[in-house]
C-alpha cells in the first residue's frame, strides 16, 4: 500500500488553507457534569506533534474528534469539552472549541480562523449521520465537514483508533479533499506491518484482558506467526478450563471451551507455543481489600476460599517465568493487562510485564503496547511512554489489523 503522509501536504503547502485533521480525544473520565476530568491525557499528547506541526507551517487546523458513543445527538457527559481543555493546556498553539459539529458555531468559527489557530469541532458522534450505515447519509455529513475546509482544504488522518470505522469523519471525507496520513497512523501502520510481515524473532505476544472472545480472531491469525503468546488476564481461565482445571468462581466463558482447545492443537502443529500460568492470585472477593492467596493454577479450588475463589492476577512464578520469555524476545507485542491492575493488591502481574518489556526494549527489542487498558496500565503503574518502543494509540483498530481485517480509514486513504 502507498499513502500521502503529512509531510507530503506539508511540502506542498498549507499556509492560509484550511486543514481538517481528524484526531483522536477519546479519552476516559471521571467525575460528573459538569465537572467532569480526563483522567489519561496520553492521546491528547499523541495528538499534539501533527498539529503543532500544521500550525507552524501556518495551516488552520479544524480537529474532528469522538469521545464514547452516544447515540447520536448531543449528550454533555459526551461533549469533548474535557479534552479540549487538556488539549489548551498542553498545547503552545492557540485552541478554540465550536459547540457544535457542522452548525452555525462551526462555520463561524470555521470561517474567522486564522493561520496558526486550531480550532476543534464538538463530537461527531453527536451527529447521527457520522456513523450511519446509510451511505448517502454519511456522504451528507461528509460534504458539510468538507465545506468547513474551503475550496482548498485538505484532510489528515491522525486517528489510528477509528480507521476500523466506515465512518463519515474516517472513510467518506477522505473522498472529498486531498487526504493524508498523520504521524501517529504512518507510525502505527509501519510498526503493525513489522508485527505481521516480517518480525524480528523470537516473536513473543502477551496477551490479557478479561475475556478470550474479545481476542479469538488476534488469537487465530498469530498461531503461526508467534513464537509463544503468553497467556494472562481473566482470558485465561478459559484456557486452564479448556485443559480440564477447576477454575472456582473465576471469569470463565463456556461457549469457548471447544474454540480454545482447537487454538491448542493448532499451535502445537503450526509451530507456536501457548505459554499459560503456573500459578494464580486467588481473591475470596472482587474487591480491593480482599483477601488474597497464591495457588499452583491447576488447583484453584484448593485456595482458603474453596470453589468461591475468583482468580484476580497471575501469580508470581508465572511473572518471573513470563519475564524471562520477554527477555529472550527480539520483537513483544502485548495487549492486555495480567489482572485487575486497578487494585494494587493484583497489579503485581501487569508491573512485572511492563518491567520486563522496559527491560526487553533496552537490550535492542521492539517492544510495542496495544490496546487502552494496556497503556492506561502502565501509565497507571508510573511507567512513561518512553521507556517502550510504541504504545499503540489504535485499541480495536490494531487489533483488526492483527487479525488481517481491511480497514476502511486506511483503504480511503490509499494512493491510486
Amino acid at each position: 500500500m502507498s499513502y500521502a503522509s503529512l509531510e507530503d501536504l506539508l511540502a506542498e503547502g498549507v499556509r492560509g488553507r484550511r486543514v481538517l485533521v481528524r484526531s483522536d480525544l477519546n479519552v476516559p473520565l471521571d467525575g460528573n457534569v459538569p465537572s467532569l476530568r480526563v483522567t489519561d491525557d496520553g492521546r491528547v499528547r499523541a495528538s499534539l506533534p501533527v498539529l503543532r506541526k500544521l500550525s507552524e507551517a501556518g495551516a488552520a487546523v479544524i480537529v474532528l474528534a469522538h469521545l464514547g458513543r452516544p447515540k447520536g445527538a448531543p449528550e454533555e457527559k459526551y461533549s469533548l469539552k474535557p479534552a479540549v481543555d487538556a488539549l489548551e493546556g498542553l498545547a503552545d498553539f492557540p485552541v478554540r472549541r465550536a459547540s457544535d459539529t457542522t452548525g452555525e458555531s462551526a462555520r463561524a468559527a470555521a470561517a474567522s480562523l486564522q493561520p496558526g489557530e486550531v480550532l476543534v469541532l464538538e463530537n461527531v458522534r453527536f451527529d447521527a449521520r457520522e456513523t450511519s450505515k446509510d451511505d448517502a447519509e454519511r456522504a451528507a455529513f461528509a460534504r458539510e465537514l468538507a465545506g468547513l475546509a474551503g475550496s482548498d482544504g485538505a484532510y489528515v488522518d491522525d486517528a489510528f483508533g477509528a480507521v476500523h470505522r466506515k465512518h463519515a469523519s474516517v472513510f467518506d471525507i477522505a473522498q472529498l479533499l486531498p487526504a493524508y496520513q498523520g504521524d501517529l497512523v504512518q507510525a502505527e501502520v509501519e510498526v503493525l506491518q513489522e508485527l505481521t510481515q516480517d518480525p524480528k524473532r523470537p516473536f513473543v505476544v502477551v496477551l490479557g484482558g478479561s475475556k478470550v472472545s474479545d481476542k479469538l480472531a488476534v488469537i487465530d491469525n498469530l498461531i503461526g506467526k508467534a513464537d509463544r503468546l503468553l497467556i494472562g488476564g481473566g482470558m485465561v481461565f478459559t484456557f486452564l478450563a479448556a485443559q480440564g482445571h477447576k477454575v472456582g468462581a473465576s471469569l470463565l466463558e463456556e461457549d469457548q471451551l471447544d474454540v480454545v482447545r482447537g487454538y491448542l492443537s493448532r499451535a502445537a502443529k503450526a509451530g507456536s507455543e501457548f505459554v499459560l500460568p503456573t500459578d494464580i492470585v486467588v481473591a475470596e472477593k472482587f474487591a480491593a481489600d480482599a483477601g488474597k492467596s497464591v495457588v499452583a493454577a491447576d488447583a484453584i479450588e484448593t485456595s482458603p476460599y474453596g470453589a468461591g475463589g475468583l482468580g484476580l492476577d497471575i501469580g508470581p512464578a508465572t511473572g518471573a517465568d513470563f519475564a524471562e520469555h520477554i527477555s529472550e524476545a527480539q520483537t513483544v507485542f502485548w495487549n492486555g493487562p495480567m489482572g485487575v491492575f486497578e487494585f494494587e493488591a493484583f497489579a503485581g502481574g501487569t508491573r512485572t510485564v511492563a518491567e520486563a518489556l522496559v527491560a526487553a526494549g533496552k537490550s535492542g527489542a521492539l517492544t510495542v503496547v496495544g490496546g487502552g487498558d494496556s497503556a492506561a496500565a502502565v501509565r497507571g503503574l508510573g511507567f512513561e511512554d518512553g521507556q517502550f518502543g510504541h504504545i499503540s494509540t489504535g485499541g480495536g483498530a490494531s487489533l483488526e489489523y492483527l487479525e488481517g481485517k481491511e480497514l476502511p480509514g486506511l483503504t480511503a486513504l490509499e494512493r491510486n
